[in-house]
């Protein structure tokens, strides 16, 4: 039976109050429903983004008394106006386990990400030198292009875990010939079947029908929560996190496979086995 990555990304980028005990029992609810990976920014207090990763500390030792062996991936992004320097300090803490690395700028809404290639570089080299994962994330077809001529300097180690990002106003749509499109360039720069993994994540998401499709199409996992969107399949709204992954959960059922467990998802990874703080 095949099984699926959940990763929970829990933080609206909208909220103003970043409180850490409140966020480890949100990840422990969705962690008791499937979810084996929690993706987080670095935040201070209100909610902006920050180099100062002593309060992300405070979350992740809150988030591994409730759920021990929840896989910790620490975002290096973000649209904000810190450094490159100043973002890449989530690559250095030990209890990091993975890291998401975005690879080329793009319109997202009315923002711009940016992300020039000496700066994705510089995260390359602080992602590999401190033996983290990277969870490469791309927004645009010609991202997979980067990668690969990344890999041609930096030899990243197999496999490649890509997360495809569908959905923001400026983006690749989430549609299936958007997602098929993303899917033939990942064949075509890394042609061996070994070599690449990829997740789904969207944006704005309103229903399943497009996590339905990639599921089929060969999804390793998928990523949802409220820094994506709040809504359960239905289209209503959740109050909660781990409401969508319960709905999530019930879908990757549905289709004859089951969730994975942390540890599964980090042998599936190249994760190196959790060293247990607790």
């Amino acid at each position: 039976m095949k099984k699926i990555l959940i990763s929970v990304a829990p933080v609206d980028a909208a909220d103003k109050l970043n409180n850490p005990r409140a966020i480890a029992r949100d990840v422990y609810d969705c962690y008791k429903n499937g979810a084996c990976m929690v993706h987080l920014h670095c935040r201070d207090l209100n909610g902006a983004l920050t180099p100062d990763v002593s309060l992300l500390e405070e979350t992740v030792d809150y988030i591994r008394q409730y759920c021990p062996d929840i896989i910790i991936e620490i975002s290096t992004g973000g649209v904000s106006n810190l450094t490159i320097e100043e973002r890449c300090q989530t690559c250095y803490p030990s209890w990091v386990e993975t890291n998401s690395l975005n690879v080329g700028s793009v319109n997202l809404g009315t923002a711009v990400y940016q992300n020039p290639i000496k700066d994705v570089e510089y995260c390359v080299s602080k992602i590999m030198e401190n033996n983290k994962t990277p969870d490469i994330e791309v927004f645009e077809l010609g991202m997979i292009n980067t990668v690969r001529e990344l890999d041609e300097k930096f030899h990243f180690k197999r496999p490649l875990f890509f997360a495809l990002v569908f959905g923001h106003a400026g983006e690749m749509p989430a549609t299936v010939p958007a997602l098929d499109h993303m899917i033939a360039a990942l064949n075509e720069n890394f042609p061996a079947s070994n070599d690449v993994l990829w997740g789904y994540t969207q944006a704005h998401r309103s229903d399943w029908e497009m996590v339905k499709v990639a599921l089929d199409k060969g999804a390793a996992g998928v990523r949802v929560g409220f820094e994506d969107s709040h809504c359960l399949g239905n289209g209503e709204v959740s109050d909660t996190n781990s409401a969508i992954i319960a709905d999530l959960a019930d879908v990757i059922k549905s289709k004859g496979m089951m969730p994975m467990t942390p540890d599964e998802a980090r042998a599936m990874l190249g994760i190196p086995p959790l060293k247990r703080r607790f």
